[in-house]
């Protein structure tokens, strides 16, 4: 599975015992029948008196509202037991951080939202993200300028948004029911975690989810996904994750997650992420070379069974300084596995891309600063440009960018999917099997084909071999392709694996070279007539049972009349305007189109369309009166197929063949007709 959670297993309420274990109680107001009783005079005297002044989030106000979306996980079960209370009102003193670094990072609470709090963890290992995701300077418990309120700024499709919330927080019998830090009274986490339920739009939002995203959305940067397991299932087709540097071992942000079971230690349940917090090579007394790795677990406890635990059989393999010393490094709820342990026990690792001061992302192969961005949107339009994937006849209706690389080098290349608050807020299909999120998400992938700056034929090239992609559609946020490309110009396609998927898009490109990105601007009938032309107009018909065979998408496809093309005079640029128009009342229009085959030598009257790729194609079919395409068509026998999209729609039709010649026209004439349907199979860069 994709998706993680903590299957379930934090529901009971046996963390409030733990708690108390661990001396929160001595912490918690002295009445529990008064949520507003403070536990000290003295503070109380240093707070503000004004009750009412203290900021209270009327959009994610203190109710179920901001608990709950449709109750399909388990938090459903505390429905009438959350009481919303300030940090004042838990604990004597509360803070934001504590002075121990160790003691502010994240424990989970019921909510199964640990793909959020390791990527929270990264945050406490830069401290430039930690100021843009946390602004400092804002007032907490105890100073003047208290008022309740604390911002927060998620990155969210391409920029920062921020986020207000008040200071009230879930708490059940006075303890804090979600999560928290490791020291009771510092609350950094357990505020930020209110602030991304606010932006996603209910704490049960957070249940279950990716890694990745989090890291992205407290970041800004890119984070990729890679398999343990199988090859072939991993995004990236690694089965594990390269040899890093001794200096990206420590930059990188690294987690590791458990889509099954675990063998060794069932405790871990399935679908709970982890975070690596270190990994070191030592030699054991025999002379072997061992890699240990340091994995936090966000529940707070070791949980672990292997023979790297405090008592295990492997630490006896190890000078006793040695042992000691990596012993000692381990905080709650850390533990230590050896690289093969680690391959046989988890599945997946994420790693996001370091981010620099300057705010460059830094290579994680080859540890470069990628110092050059850009980003662009787009969308994905029903009927115009949502084509679906390489198997659809209208794939090259997509959207398409320009990618301008001045100098080779390594270029990071990704595709994020939007996907609103609104849509999240709004689903009421959610499932807990750990793919929470997935039905949010297209299938979506990203080609990239190099090409010839001023020419080019865009059914060949898209039927060629692209030199980079992604792997195959994924149901993710956001895919990424990682490459070296060399000067030249690219041609981009994002695609949804589906026809007709509609949704917004962020595309965004990291380079170690300046590189240029911009969209496909086409080349309208209007803007390609210069030299002389001459006009051919062929009149014919669809008749239902016979020449009426529909698009591609269907076998009768072949059936259609055939309007042979012939192409002598090929001076570069566009020499050929083919138009299609249906004669057909406006309130009756079929949705039409065209495709050019070329035809093998001699085999004019025998070709098998089926067995052919068209060279140019008119996709999708429109609902319009007329649709037209330019393009440029090497001397050679071709075939035009007019087609309606669906068979056995009967209409007459007329196709324009405009030709470029190369002497004076006798008898030119140009059909410009009604304003341009289709995209240009003729592009120019647009910088």
């Amino acid at each position: 599975m994709a998706f993680l959670n903590p299957a379930f297993m934090l529901m009971s309420f046996h963390f409030v015992q733990e708690r108390e274990r661990e001396g929160v109680s001595t912490c918690v107001c002295a009445c529990a029948n008064s949520a507003h009783v403070l536990c000290s005079d003295l503070f109380a005297m240093e707070m503000t008196t004004d009750e009412d002044a203290l900021f209270e989030d009327l959009d994610f106000a203190a109710d179920d509202s901001s608990l709950f979306s449709d109750y399909t996980t388990p938090l459903s079960g505390l429905i009438n037991n959350v009481t919303w209370l300030r940090p004042q009102e838990i604990c004597r003193s509360p803070c934001l951080f504590p002075d121990d670094i160790t003691e502010a990072y994240p424990k989970q609470g019921i909510l199964g939202d640990c793909w959020l709090l390791c990527a929270c963890s990264m945050l406490l290992k830069s401290h430039h993200l930690l100021d843009q995701v946390m602004p400092p300077g804002q007032h907490v418990w105890g100073e003047k300028g208290y008022r309740g309120q604390f911002r927060f700024q998620f990155w969210r499709n391409g920029r920062w948004t921020e986020v207000r919330v008040d200071d009230r927080l879930p708490c059940v019998k006075n303890t804090l029911c979600f999560s928290r830090c490791h020291q009771p009274s510092a609350f950094w986490v357990a505020l930020l975690e209110k602030a991304y339920a606010k932006l996603c739009g209910s704490y049960e939002h957070l249940w279950a989810g990716q890694v990745c995203e989090a890291v992205v959305d407290l970041s800004g940067g890119v984070a990729e996904r890679w398999s343990l397991t199988h090859a072939e299932d991993t995004l990236s087709g690694r089965s594990l994750f390269p040899e890093l540097s001794n200096e990206m071992r420590k930059r990188s942000y690294i987690s590791c997650c458990v889509h099954r079971a675990l063998s060794g230690s069932s405790e871990q349940g399935q679908f709970h992420a982890l975070s690596v917090m270190e990994w070191t090579d030592v030699k054991t007394s025999a002379g072997d070379q061992v890699r240990l790795l340091r994995i936090r677990n966000p529940w707070g406890r070791k949980a672990w069974n292997g023979a790297w635990t405090e008592s295990g059989s492997g630490w006896n393999c190890l000078d006793p300084s040695c042992s000691a010393d990596l012993l000692g490094r381990t905080q709650e709820g850390e533990f230590w596995v050896d690289e093969m342990e680690f391959r046989q026990e988890f599945d997946e690792v994420t790693v996001g891309y370091p981010i620099s001061e300057d705010w460059h992302l830094q290579s994680i192969y080859t540890g470069s600063l990628l110092t050059h961005s850009q980003q662009i949107s787009g969308a994905w339009v029903k009927g115009q440009s949502a084509g679906g994937c390489r198997n659809n006849s209208s794939y090259s209706s997509n959207p398409k960018f320009w990618l301008k690389v001045r100098e080779g080098g390594e270029v990071l290349l990704s595709l994020l999917q939007h996907r609103s608050v609104s849509t999240m807020c709004n689903s009421k299909q959610r499932p807990t099997d750990g793919s929470t999120k997935q039905h949010l998400c297209q299938a979506i992938a990203l080609h990239v084909w190099k090409v010839d700056k001023k020419h080019y034929n865009l059914m060949q090239t898209l039927n060629s071999t692209p030199c980079a992609s992604t792997r195959t559609h994924v149901y993710e946020r956001e895919v990424v392709v990682h490459t070296h490309l060399s000067s030249g110009f690219y041609l981009l396609v994002p695609s949804t694996f589906l026809q007709g998927a509609e949704g917004q898009f962020l595309l965004r490109v990291h380079s170690t070279h300046p590189a240029y990105l911009s969209a496909v601007k086409v080349c309208t009938q209007q803007e390609c007539t210069g030299g002389e032309w001459e006009a051919v107009t062929v009149c014919g018909r669809w008749t239902a049972g016979s020449t009426a065979g529909g698009s591609r998408n269907f076998s009768s496809h072949g059936q259609n009349p055939r309007v042979p093309l012939n192409i002598t005079y090929d001076p570069g640029g566009t020499n050929v305007k083919i138009t299609l128009r249906q004669h057909s009342p406006e309130n009756a229009l079929h949705a039409i189109g065209f495709h050019v085959y070329k035809i093998p030598d001699g085999k004019a009257d025998s070709v098998v369309i089926s067995t052919l790729c068209p060279v140019v194609s008119c996709v999708p079919h429109a609902h319009s009166q007329e649709v037209c395409v330019q393009c440029r068509l090497p001397p050679a026998g071709y075939i035009i197929l007019p087609s309606t999209y669906q068979p056995d729609c009967s209409a007459e039709y007329t196709i324009t063949i405009s030709r470029r010649i190369h002497r004076k026209a006798i008898n030119s004439q140009e059909c410009l007709g009604r304003t341009v349907q289709e995209i240009s199979h003729v592009s120019v860069m647009g910088l």
